[in-house]
Order: C-alpha cells, then structure tokens, then sequence
C-alpha cells in the first residue's frame, strides 16, 4: 500500500449558507490523501497503473465550481468522483478549508474533512 497526496490546491469558490457567501466567494485550500496500491505502478514505470494527481486535481476543481451551502456537500461529490474513477481506493480523505471564514472573530480558516474507507 501506499499513500498519494495531494495538498494545498488553492482556488476561489462560491460556497456557503449565507446569500453573500454564494455571491462574493471564498478562498479555498483542499487536501487529498488517497491510500491504494501502488506496486504495479512503481514496478512498471506505468502512469496507468497509478491513480494520476493529474485527475484528481480536475476532479476538486470541478467539484469545487459547483455551488454548494455546505463544505460537507463538496467533499463527498469529490470522494463519489474519485472512489467511482478508481475501484482500487482503500481510504480517501478529503479536507477542505475556507480561508477567513465570514464568522465573529479573527479565524483564519474552517474546515472540514470527509474520510472514505473501503469495506471489506
């Protein structure tokens, strides 16, 4: 087993409860981290045989463009996009972070994280 990571991928979306959360936007942050067999592709050499950042950094941009009230919401369309592309995940989180969240107070940042595990 390995883990393929992919971190920080910052956008700028349109998300929350409030009607001026879904007009102005927000900056994001969102991680994924996803637990699979990589043997086959390090033996071989074979993008194919691996799953590729390439995709999975498409798949949170198009996920994220989607307009949702809830963080919770994005998360699992991105770990329904990545689980149904890729049969052969074992454990995917996602983490997605609102930076400067419309909140009382000075906070840096929200967030939420969604964690898929395959049944045996």
């Amino acid at each position: 087993m390995g883990i393929i990571s992919v971190k920080g991928i910052r956008l700028y979306s349109h998300h929350g409860c409030l009607p001026q959360e879904t007009l102005i936007g927000s900056d994001y942050i969102v991680d994924v981290d996803i637990e699979t067999d990589l043997l086959a592709s390090a033996v071989t050499d074979d993008l194919s045989k691996t799953i590729d950042y390439v995709v999975v950094n498409q798949v949170v941009l198009q996920e994220m463009s989607i307009p949702s009230k809830l963080l919770e919401t994005v998360a699992l369309r991105i770990i329904n996009r990545l689980t149904t592309l890729h049969v052969e995940i074992e454990y995917l989180s996602v983490s997605i972070s609102k930076l400067n969240p419309p909140i009382n107070g000075d906070v840096e940042r929200v967030t939420i994280k969604e964690i898929y595990k395959k049944l045996v």
